[in-house]
């Protein structure tokens, strides 16, 4: 299985090609890692729910 590219999402979700993602707990780790280091990332928010899952979206300020 490829490995996702969440660099591409995080870009998609920035520029208005997404509304949201999500990540499941076997992708959280990996995500993490591109997460922290993404210079944007106080644009994005993530919720999480029930099962582990994470919604990431566009802050609305």
């Amino acid at each position: 299985m490829a490995e996702k590219n969440f660099q591409q999402e995080l870009d998609d979700l920035r520029n208005g090609k997404i509304d949201q993602f999500v990540i499941t707990p076997e992708d959280f780790q990996a995500f993490q890692r591109v997460y922290h280091a993404y210079p944007y990332r106080t644009q994005i928010e993530g919720k999480a729910n029930i099962g582990g899952k994470i919604v990431y979206h566009l802050r609305q300020d």
